[in-house]
Formats: C-alpha cells, structure tokens, sequence
C-alpha cells in the first residue's frame, strides 16, 4: 500500500531552526545517561533458574570500558572539534582523583562552542566553493541542463510520458539524497506524498515538469538548499534521484496536506548516527 506520510523529504530551512539543539549538550547528556542507566537493575520478572544463571555470569569490565569509551570518542566527533585525545585521557583521570581543572564548565562550554562555531564557518566555506566549482564543471557534462544559472542543474536518466508535475501539484515520488561525495543522507522507503510548497526552492523547482515514470537527477546549490541551516553539513551541494510515481495526487475535501512527523524531540536520533540516516532532516 502507497504511504502518504513525508516524514522524510527535504523541508524549507524555517521548518527547523525551533528544533536547534546543542550538540554539546546532547553529548553530555547521552554520556551521563549511560553511566546512570548503565548502573539500573533490570527490572523485568525473570524465572528462578535465570537467576541463577545470570549470578555466574561475569561482566567483562575491561570490555565495557573500552565500550563505553568508544561511544564517547564517536560522539566527540559530532563536536566538529579537533580534540586532543591525550589531554582529554589526563583530564578524565583528574577528574576521577578529584583534582581540580584547569577551567570550570561554563568556561569549558564556552571555549568549545567558540571552537566550534570557527569550524562550523571554516566548512561553510569550504562546501560552499566546493559546490560551486562542481556545478561549473557539471554543466557541461552530457546530459546536464540548467534550470537555475549556476545554481540548479539536472540530467534525466529515464523518460516519463505521463502526466506533467505542476507547481501546485502533491506528487507521490521515490527519491534518494546524497552529498558530493555519493554519501546518501536520506531516502524514501516506499513511495511518499509530498507537497511542493513545503519542500527546499532546489527541489521544487527540480520536480516542476517532471512526467510520471520519469527519472531525473538534480543538482542543488545550497543557497537552494539548506544552506548552513539544519544539521546537514553547511553549505552541502545536494544530489537528488527522483523519479515520479505519480503526478499529482489530490487530497480529498477536508483534508490538511501531508505534514512531517519530524519534531525537535527525535533530532537526537538523528544525531547519534549520523552515518546510517535513513530520513532527510526537513
């Protein structure tokens, strides 16, 4: 059965920046959440003889450690922070002997977050030339035709002959999202419903025109984009796969237009793998 929820298409920058949190903090809170339910009792009934067998159970300590450190120096790496991992090594041992550090943590929390925005802005600049320089290049590839000078560019991989997608058209579509560098940041899992006038002016535009049964693959500028909103890396060029299952699908009377299921509360899920994404952040 088509599903019409759009859960995981690419929405207008506004949609997102009430759902901004720090990074650092869900850091924090996902280390502290380890160590405190980490050391929470099972609290499920369980059959005398499990019991039993559990008591002869010996927990690998030095296993779970080095667990545990590991899920801290894979979330340090969300910080966009170039960390010096001997001193952080000193410091969780100073702190562990009770010695005093060398900055409180408001200082600390300042310092990272000016760190941070230095190399929030170093690869803003560093995408944002990148994507430009490959969209120069792109054009002339075969194939490739611009809808947006420098800016909005597709190659159509597979000819529809149905139905033409309009401006104020819901189109039910398959599509997958990825960076320059072919890594794929979203996908739709079966066929969606979206609505063209909640969706990024790259993508919008990309679609209008578009047949049934066609396939194309735009190429978006990232100040038709997310530009350096949202939490996909700043100023990222994006590459779509779309192809159009049907053109247009009208909501009955009554009905509100397909809305996102996304909100604030679930961007830490998000966030903890950022390398196994399976929805675009709208």
């Amino acid at each position: 059965m088509e599903s019409i929820r759009p859960a995981s298409l690419p929405l207008q920058k506004e949609q997102y920046r009430m759902a901004k949190k720090s990074t650092l903090f869900l850091f924090i809170l996902l280390s502290a959440s380890l160590i405190f339910f980490g050391a929470l009792p099972n609290q499920k009934e369980k059959k005398p003889e499990q019991d039993e067998k559990e008591t002869e159970k010996k927990v690998d300590i030095g296993k779970v450690s080095k667990a545990f450190g590991h899920l801290i120096g894979k979330n340090l790496q969300t910080l966009g922070v170039e960390f010096n991992i001997k001193e952080i090594m000193e410091g969780i041992k100073d702190g562990l002997e009770g010695k005093l550090s060398q900055m409180d943590e408001s200082e600390c929390m300042q310092a990272i977050s000016a760190v941070r925005e230095k190399a929030f802005e170093r690869l803003a600049s560093e995408n944002l030339t990148q994507a430009n320089a490959f969209l120069t290049r792109n054009v002339k590839e075969q194939g490739v035709l611009e809808l947006e000078r420098d800016k909005l560019q597709y190659r159509v991989e597979k000819m529809g002959n149905g139905p033409v997608v309009e401006k104020h058209h819901s189109p039910m579509i398959r599509y997958t999202g990825k960076f320059l560098d072919g890594k794929v940041f979203g996908s739709s899992d079966e066929n969606e419903l979206i609505s063209l006038q909640e969706t990024i002016p790259g993508f919008t535009k990309g679609i209008v025109g578009m047949k049934e049964g066609e396939r194309r693959t735009i190429f978006i500028h990232p100040e038709l984009g997310y530009g350096s909103s949202g939490y996909l890396p700043p100023n990222s060029l994006l590459i779509f796969d779309i192809e159009v299952v049907k053109a247009n699908v009208p909501k009955p009377d009554g009905e509100e237009s397909p809305t996102s299921e996304y909100s604030p509360e679930n961007v830490s899920d998000e966030m903890a793998d950022q390398t196994d994404q399976k929805k675009v952040i709208r």
